[in-house]
């Protein structure tokens, strides 16, 4: 089927990204979240990303405008939902919470949408069955999306082999490389691996072996990376890191959970509030000599 117009459920981090890069990439675009004043940062934000497109030679300054006309926001569901084609979902990784919008989706879309998660770390089956087409359902996971520009695809057992050959091609026109996760595994690839480096990060900061600074510096000087772990983390977004590695119950994850937990009530959530276990807009690991300590 051809693919026209896209719901973005959800304008958090990567919500307001992949919904930016569908209007690049000539969709008609419609981002949905509850609460209307998350639309100005949004903005701000595509804003931002745009500019570093221009400056980089891969969006034109006359297209600019263009972009923006294709994208709509709104708080109304119903009206959202109405005469799309494909649904991608960005909301809080809380499962109740995904099951109970999903349901809400589910019956008010017409019945040849697609729907897509983007969950960071749950399974699609956990939610299939909610949708009310499991058919139609499938993990279609996007990391940064300018930058690190990968998606994942994750069929749950019940998923159409037509609806993941049909995400290979979308994953291409949304300039991504799209991989295949044969079957579900928590964290698909790239997120697994990462995982475990922070969770090691996080475990040597709870023993006090070393400083955030000096985990990070570690890291960034043996790899010669602009961002260690906890940097990271801030980038991902404190809450999304609390979500998936208080779901561990081994004893590290456990009392590295509980440290997130105290920023996440905090409501220190990394970049997108401006303080995480660094400041921002301008954290300390971007200074000159942060990594010689200087």
């Amino acid at each position: 089927m051809k693919i026209n117009k896209i719901l973005i459920l959800g304008s958090g981090t990567l919500g307001l990204r992949i919904g930016l890069q569908a209007a690049i990439s000539k969709y008609q675009v419609i981002i949905y979240d509850i609460h209307k004043d998350a639309f100005t940062k949004a903005k701000d934000i595509h804003t931002n990303i745009l500019r570093g497109l221009v400056k980089r030679g891969i969006v034109q300054s006359d297209e600019l405008q263009p972009i923006a006309s294709r994208i709509s926001w709104t708080t109304d569901l119903p009206g959202a939902c109405k005469d799309v084609d494909f649904v991608s979902e960005s909301v809080t990784e809380d499962l109740e919470i995904k099951k109970e919008l999903w349901a809400k989706v589910g019956s008010l879309c017409p019945e040849h949408t697609i729907f897509t998660t983007n969950t960071s770390y749950m399974l699609a089956s956990m939610m299939a069955d909610d949708t009310g087409r499991p058919s139609k359902f499938c993990a279609f996971h996007f990391h940064d999306v300018f930058w690190a520009n990968v998606v994942d695809i994750m069929p749950h057992p019940t998923t159409d082999q037509a609806i993941v050959d049909l995400l290979f091609d979308m994953g291409r026109r949304l300039n991504q490389t799209p991989v295949l996760v044969k079957k579900e595994n928590s964290g698909y690839i790239f997120n697994a691996m990462l995982m475990a480096v922070l969770g090691a990060a996080g475990f040597l900061r709870m023993q006090d072996v070393a400083s955030i600074y000096d985990i990070d510096r570690s890291w960034m000087g043996n790899f010669k990376m602009e961002i260690g772990p906890f940097g990271i983390m801030d980038t991902v977004g404190l809450d999304t890191a609390w979500h998936i590695i208080k779901a561990r119950k081994d004893p590290k994850s456990v009392a590295f959970a509980a440290l997130l937990e105290t920023y996440v009530k905090s409501g220190k959530l990394g970049v997108k509030t401006g303080e995480g276990f660094y400041s921002y807009p301008k954290p300390k690991f971007k200074e000159e000599g942060f990594v010689q300590g200087l």
